[in-house]
């Protein structure tokens, strides 16, 4: 695998006071802290990153480590609440062995653990956190996030949605009653009365996380019979909705979005023509993806490992594996092949620009990633007991992207409706 950006590292001897020269030893070990969600309804997109972190640290120790040391991880479950995920951030971070933090799931969880990152002076990547907040201020040192946020995640939905559906005249929401959902509720409408302003929102609904039962929240979508239904509910929850709205014919009354609707396709049965996308470019079946031998290879290991193949949860936390030791390869090339402390993996961090398994991630000034949006519909494949996504685009990481700096809800809302007409088109990408 093309692999260039990690971690860093105070090599103290235990118990001994390090001096320059021991600070750059390489350890027997390189221990990450790994924070995803092992238990609870968040689980069902949680596991399937932590399934991808086994796999992919095994193959790179398979290939020698990261500058040829051994890596293993501590798993930290996001279930625990905020505290606790805070109390084993600090510990972990305490340990010489833990360079990196690779953290977290959550959005939530990722805007509590900057700060302390950043006290700490703790390489931090935020594997999945989608939150537009978390380097807005263009100041962070030692967080970083290379799979991209919720501005051009969200606009990629309203783009495509404008092209598929020009006509759509009424829209409804039904998002998770939190950050993420809120925030995305924020950008896809800003996107959606930019592009057309005659759009209406007809309806915004924000159930609880791990709501078991969503009939009453249906019902309410049937009564306001939108032209469209966007949602970014995800996990069980997800599951839930899906197959509770599928036998009262929600997705045949209106056109459905589900923003993380791909995590779901193998497990609920989807009906064709829902709008679905990966938040970035993680899918498994992209054109680029099925080019590169390595991404053949870890879907094949993945679904002969856990049953089933990679969802982009999977994919992303892949790909920050490959950001990391790309970062360690990066501070060693440049230091003249020296263990890296943490403030030279941080710098080998800074504006790179790093192959992954399905394109490549380039790191802007405000340590945010750019990432290419994939976006297309659910299509029966012959072949597959699930359905896969078809019609695709795959619009460019910078192009849906504010300049570091600019307010990203100001900035979308200047969007006119000509800037669609400049992006690639549903079925553009084959």
């Amino acid at each position: 695998m093309s692999f260039r950006i990690g971690l860093s590292a105070v090599a103290i001897a235990l118990g001994l006071v390090a001096t320059p020269v021991a600070a750059q030893e390489k350890p027997s070990t390189l221990g990450l802290g790994i924070f995803t969600f092992t238990s609870g309804p968040a689980a069902a997109y949680g596991m399937p990153g932590k399934n991808a972190a086994d796999l992919m640290l095994e193959e790179i120790n398979a290939k020698g480590g990261i500058g040829g040391v051994p890596v293993s991880a501590t798993y930290v479950d996001e279930a625990q609440g905020a505290q606790g995920v805070i109390a084993e951030y600090r510990r972990l971070a305490g340990e010489p062995k833990n360079q990196v933090m690779v953290a977290a799931l959550s959005s939530a969880n990722c805007l509590a653990l900057a700060p302390i990152a950043e006290q700490l002076e703790v390489p931090t990547v935020g594997w999945n956190c989608d939150t537009h907040q978390l380097l807005l201020d263009g100041k962070s040192k030692y967080v970083f996030r290379p799979n991209g946020n919720t501005v051009p995640e969200f606009v990629a939905y309203a783009i495509y949605l404008l092209d598929r559906k020009p006509d759509v005249k009424t829209v409804a929401i039904i998002n998770p009653d939190y950050a993420f959902g809120h925030d995305a509720a924020t950008i896809f409408k800003a996107a959606l009365k930019a592009l057309k302003p005659d759009v209406e929102v007809v309806a915004e609904l924000y159930p609880k996380l791990s709501s078991p039962n969503y009939q009453t929240e249906i019902s309410r979508l049937a009564t306001a019979h939108p032209d469209v239904v966007f949602s970014n509910l995800w996990g069980a929850d997800l599951e839930n909705f899906v197959r509770q709205a599928t036998p009262r014919g929600l997705f045949t009354s209106s056109q459905v979005i589900l923003a993380l609707g791909e995590t779901v396709l193998q497990r609920v049965p989807m009906p064709d023509g829902v709008i679905v996308g990966v938040l970035g470019d993680g899918w498994w079946m992209s054109p680029d993806a099925k080019e590169n031998v390595e991404t053949v290879k870890f879907a094949a290991a993945y679904k002969q490992r856990f049953g089933e193949y990679p969802v982009f949860p999977s994919i992303k936390m892949a790909n920050t594996l490959i950001y990391v030791k790309a970062a360690y390869q990066a501070a060693m090339q440049k230091n003249g092949g020296k263990w890296p402390t943490r403030a030279e993996i941080a710098d080998a961090m800074k504006s790179s620009n790093v192959a992954t398994l399905t394109g490549t991630t380039q790191t802007r000034a405000d340590n945010d990633g750019l990432v290419d949006q994939i976006v297309g519909v659910t299509m029966k494949s012959e072949g597959r007991s699930f359905p896969l996504i078809s019609d695709m685009a795959r619009y460019k990481g910078n192009s849906l992207m504010p300049q570091p700096g600019q307010d990203p809800i100001a900035w979308v809302s200047t969007l006119k409706p000509e800037f669609a007409k400049t992006l690639p088109k549903p079925g553009s990408y084959k």
